[in-house]
């Protein structure tokens, strides 16, 4: 049989109705910052954080939030220094603070201390719950966000305008606050799905709203998202973001953060590469996960899209067979697609075949062949004959041993 043109070896329904051109996206990296809220996380070794942050420069993701200077010492010491690493990348730094010119007031003196531009991330909750709980009254609060971005504007700081909990917010107060921010002088508005509530269709609704205003304004202001995964539903939703015209997306390494956690950086990227939005070269993620993990004490789950120990892993017979036939031709791009959804070359990984309960003989003489081992009728079966009584995959050693290799 001739060697087919790649492109017809698989249908692509997803471009069938492909979304219009839009404008490039950025990435805002929340892991140093909103990921560690998360109740289960350790604060990450400041050696770890310098490591993490040159990753995500390699990754291509354009800012990082390093952290909140009114949590103390620790953490003012760990932003001065993380800012003064990224002065050699292209990466840059921002800080998050209260919607309070005493809390903006620190990071005009990290400025000074480490030469370095930081971007001010300034937040105060939008919704009415939020507004009846704490007992607010939003003529103060726009009165508070004038005076903390123009602060921030008369010292040179870049300040994102940050509204929490925004999905749950009434048009009117939107309006106002973000109205009020572009005004004063903000660069960007962040758009926060802080609770977790949106759904895809809201973020439609709310991102165009919001690029009316700015469209009515007349501003050139930057549109950011902010999600987290309350429903299940921040990965989704962050990509519902970009096809809505949001210019920069938030997210974490593994999706870590406060209660359910944030947006999936990790899955944003692969996905946002799939679909041929971004042309990062990611194949540095899978190292960005395991630091993450390893830095905050946060296990990869198995079964985890892409970067689990069994994303690309199978001992199921049929499927191995597929993969096994596609090397054999000697094609590793068939290889990596014909049984799998991501291409695990593209991320720095492999395909993995493994031997089980449900295995062929095709999975236990792939395993020998890997290990130098000529897979002979009676190893092959000897193997077999294991695997079908053991109620799980099969270790390299135990399958060796089998085949009394």
């Amino acid at each position: 049989m001739s060697q087919p043109d790649r492109e017809s070896l698989i249908y692509d329904w997803n471009t069938v109705e492909r979304t219009p051109e839009r404008a490039a996206v950025q990435f805002d990296d929340e892991t140093l910052r909103d990921g560690l809220q998360s109740p289960s996380v350790r604060d990450p070794d400041l050696d770890q954080k310098v490591r993490l942050i040159h990753l995500m420069d390699r990754l291509g993701i354009d800012t990082a939030d390093v952290g909140l200077p009114g949590a103390g010492d620790r953490a003012r010491e760990h932003i001065a220094t993380l800012c003064r690493e990224m002065a050699d990348l292209d990466i840059t730094p921002n800080v998050a603070c209260r919607t309070l010119v005493s809390d903006i007031e620190p990071v005009v003196s990290l400025v000074q201390e480490t030469g370095q531009p930081v971007e001010v991330c300034a937040f105060i909750g939008s919704s009415p719950i939020r507004q009846y709980a704490e007992g607010w009254d939003l003529d103060r609060m726009v009165e508070l966000s004038r005076e903390a971005v123009e602060f921030c504007a008369k010292n040179d700081l870049p300040c994102m305008y940050v509204t929490e909990d925004t999905t749950r917010a009434k048009p009117e107060d939107v309006r106002k606050l973000y109205t009020t921010a572009i005004e004063a002088g903000a660069k960007r508005i962040c758009i926060c799905d802080t609770c977790g509530h949106a759904t895809p269709d809201g973020v439609h609704a709310l991102i165009g709203f919001v690029k009316d205003l700015v469209a009515e304004l007349g501003a050139d202001v930057g549109i950011d998202w902010h999600g987290h995964r309350d429903r299940g539903m921040g990965l989704i939703n962050a990509v519902a973001a970009v096809q809505a015209g949001a210019t920069r997306i938030h997210g974490t390494a593994l999706g870590v953060g406060e209660r359910a956690g944030n947006t999936e950086m990790d899955l944003l990227l692969v996905n946002l590469k799939l679909m041929g939005i971004v042309d990062n070269d990611l194949s540095a993620l899978a190292e960005y996960c395991e630091l993450a993990a390893e830095a905050c004490d946060v296990p990869i789950p198995h079964n985890y899209s892409v970067f689990g120990q069994d994303a690309f892993e199978t001992g199921t017979g049929v499927h191995a067979a597929a993969v096994i036939k596609a090397y054999k031709k000697g094609d590793a791009w068939l290889a990596d697609r014909v049984y799998s959804g991501v291409p695990a070359g593209m991320f720095g990984l492999e395909q993995v075949i493994k031997v089980g309960p449900m295995s062929g003989k095709s999975n236990v003489a792939w395993v020998l062949e890997k290990h130098g081992i000529e897979p002979t009728d009676d190893r092959v079966q000897s193997v077999l004959d294991l695997a079908k009584k053991t109620p799980r995959l099969l270790t390299d050693e135990e399958v060796l041993s089998a085949a009394g290799a």
